[in-house]
């Protein structure tokens, strides 16, 4: 019982001792361990910061600045070459005014400052540009060569073969028109060749079918014109080339003529002949009307759209503009039937769009016609007459083209557009 008191005192010390190390064993696993978990969240966080497509893994930061910014130069441009000029003619090598100057190696203003027109490409391609006219290669041409290049971009005229023979039994000639060449589409994508015999008696017209502007156009057709008298009275004959456009306008590009004398010489001669720019026509027109019409057979009704006018050309406008369409259907010389269309006040280019009604027997179509009149009512009274215009068989020119259209096509509404004449 006497070393009972030391030894229960050395057994509470070592059980402090103890009990303090347990709990400094515990602090630091738990530290351990929360470094642990520490290390693995910041390894999870560096794998989210990783640069990738959508991320960018360096922060810019951006500052206005009233300097301008001279980007860099990043792309290597390739040598750039002027070409020489390409000229054949030995009158131009020969010339003393010819000049050429060239320059192998890129100067260095092209080398610092690239034309706009220039392509970056490859380093191994070669670029071949066109010189200005402040560059360094430039080339003259003598004066005679410039005339003989200008001489030679002329139009060439049109050709026309054709045929002619003249029937003794029916007493006619035949103008056998066969083909053409040179026919220029600037006036038109169709055309067509009329025929017109003059003399004492009257005049005669005939036409050949349209035909689509190629580089060689062909007909054979022929064109017949009775002759009773014979071929040895005194007329003439003309054949011309018109062009037609997508607007129904008519443009003679082209004509030629021979007296009726000449048919003796000519006959069942192959014949090939320049047509020549036809002479201005001294009647001008004082403007245009656009007229539509058809015909229905199994009603006997002739149909005319008045549509519009354009051009008008009269000092009897200068005051008062009221403007309206008459009509006249005739039989021969005979008036039939007369219509109006309403007035249109304050246009120079008036637009109707009126359709009116006539009743005329298939029969009479041939001997029949359409005289039409531009009015302008200055006051109440006064009617004043603008310009005039012929459609029919007894017609010329586009009247006489568009009646012909309207037998060949039936039912079928047709526009043309007719000069006006005073």
């Amino acid at each position: 019982m006497i070393f009972s008191a030391p030894v229960i005192a050395l057994g509470a010390t070592l059980g402090t001792a103890l009990g303090i190390l347990a709990i400094c064993g515990l602090s630091l696993l738990c530290k351990s361990c929360k470094k642990g978990i520490s290390e693995k969240d910041q390894e999870s966080d560096l794998e989210k910061t990783q640069p990738s497509v959508f991320h960018s893994a360096q922060q810019f930061s951006v500052k206005k600045s009233t300097e301008p910014i001279q980007p860099r130069t990043l792309l290597k441009f390739p040598r750039i070459y002027r070409p020489k000029p390409l000229v054949t003619s030995p009158e131009v090598i020969n010339s003393t005014d010819y000049t050429l100057e060239t320059t192998d190696e890129p100067s260095a203003e092209n080398t610092a400052e690239p034309d706009d027109s220039c392509l970056a490409t490859d380093g191994s391609e070669e670029v071949f540009i066109i010189p200005r006219q402040d560059s360094k290669a430039a080339f003259a041409i003598s004066g005679d060569l410039k005339k003989e290049t200008a001489g030679g971009n002329t139009t060439p005229n049109p050709k026309l073969h054709f045929s002619l023979r003249y029937d003794t039994q029916t007493l006619e000639l035949h103008v056998t028109v066969i083909e053409a060449e040179n026919v220029s589409a600037t006036q038109g994508h169709d055309c067509y060749i009329t025929g017109h015999l003059t003399t004492k008696s009257g005049k005669r017209e005939a036409l050949t079918s349209i035909r689509r502007v190629t580089p060689h156009l062909l007909w054979e057709e022929t064109l017949v014109f009775p002759l009773p008298e014979g071929y040895g009275i005194e007329g003439e004959i003309a054949l011309s080339l018109f062009n037609c456009d997508k607007f129904s306008r008519h443009t003679n590009t082209g004509v030629m003529r021979f007296k009726l004398a000449d048919v003796g010489m000519l006959s069942d001669a192959d014949c090939w002949v320049d047509l020549q720019p036809p002479k201005q026509d001294p009647a001008i027109s004082v403007g245009e009307i656009l007229l539509s019409i058809s015909y229905l057979p199994a009603a006997n009704r002739l149909g005319v759209v008045v549509m519009k006018a354009r051009s008008l050309q009269s000092d009897k406008l200068k005051d008062v503009i009221d403007l309206s369409v008459k009509l006249a259907l005739k039989h021969q010389a005979t008036k039939l039937k007369k219509k109006q269309t309403r007035r249109v006040k304050h246009k120079m280019n008036p637009v109707w769009n009126e359709m009116m009604m006539f009743e005329v027997p298939h029969k009479l179509l041939s001997q029949s016609s359409l005289d039409l009149e531009v009015l302008n009512q200055a006051c109440v009274g006064d009617v004043q007459s603008l310009g005039r215009c012929a459609v029919g068989m007894q017609s010329t020119g586009t009247g006489l083209q568009h009646w012909q259209q309207m037998l060949n096509n039936p039912r079928k509404q047709l526009a043309m557009w007719h000069p006006l004449y005073e």
